[in-house]
């Protein structure tokens, strides 16, 4: 999923590092008038139906960035659980030395990492399927240009399972954390942010943020 050279940036290193013929031409009723553009409507009214996560629905939204060196992890406004836009934005106005990483925790069950370094964005969904409920689930669909699965279909990630490699989470150890049903959502931030060096800040923030 990522596009972007490392080499090209500072390391972020969190550990301190058919139609049928007529006989005549004949004008069609309104109704029957075909819009071009109603391909996209359908996809809006689709996003449309998907109501907003409420505030006790939003366990918390998190950034990290490092700044002088120091470790900085600022609870973010909860509206952006439901705006993965204007998160992006958000996380790309903090002062990182190389960048920001956001995290979006919902109803203990889903959670969306953005990672933004200058013009280049990573994002991960961890339940693909969240994209028919949640707007930023469906954001990040839209994002990468996936189609929304089956609420039947077996629970997968959506995104890059490479997002944290480069601060010593493997793809393969991030999968794993995603697969263990024995944790929530919160708590498999909670986990990823100690494996690449955020915790006990991370930690801190998470529980305050959950419990207010």
């Amino acid at each position: 999923m990522s596009d972007f050279d490392d080499d090209e940036y500072e390391s972020f290193d969190l550990d301190g590092s058919g139609q049928a013929s007529v006989p005549a031409p004949v004008s069609p009723p309104p109704a029957a008038v075909l819009d071009p553009d109603d391909d996209d409507d359908d996809d809006d009214d689709d996003e449309d139906d998907i109501e907003d996560a409420a505030d006790d629905e939003i366990d918390f939204v998190l950034a990290a960035y490092r700044e002088d060196g120091q470790l900085v992890v600022p609870t973010m406004d909860t509206d952006l659980a439901n705006d993965l836009e204007e998160l992006i934005v958000q996380l790309r106005r903090l002062p990182g030395d190389a960048g920001a990483i956001g995290f979006v925790s919902l109803v203990e069950e889903v959670f969306v990492i953005v990672r933004v370094r200058g013009p280049h964005v990573q994002v991960l969904l961890n339940d693909a399927g969240a994209a028919g409920d949640w707007p930023i689930a469906h954001d990040v669909a839209d994002l990468l240009g996936e189609d929304i699965p089956d609420p039947d279909d077996e629970s997968e990630p959506m995104g890059d399972l490479g997002i944290l490699s480069d601060l010593g989470l493997s793809e393969f150890d991030l999968g794993a954390l995603i697969d263990d049903l024995d944790l929530s959502s919160d708590q498999v931030l909670i986990e990823i942010a100690g494996k690449i060096n955020l915790n006990p800040q991370f930690q801190r923030a998470a529980e305050a943020a959950f419990g207010a």
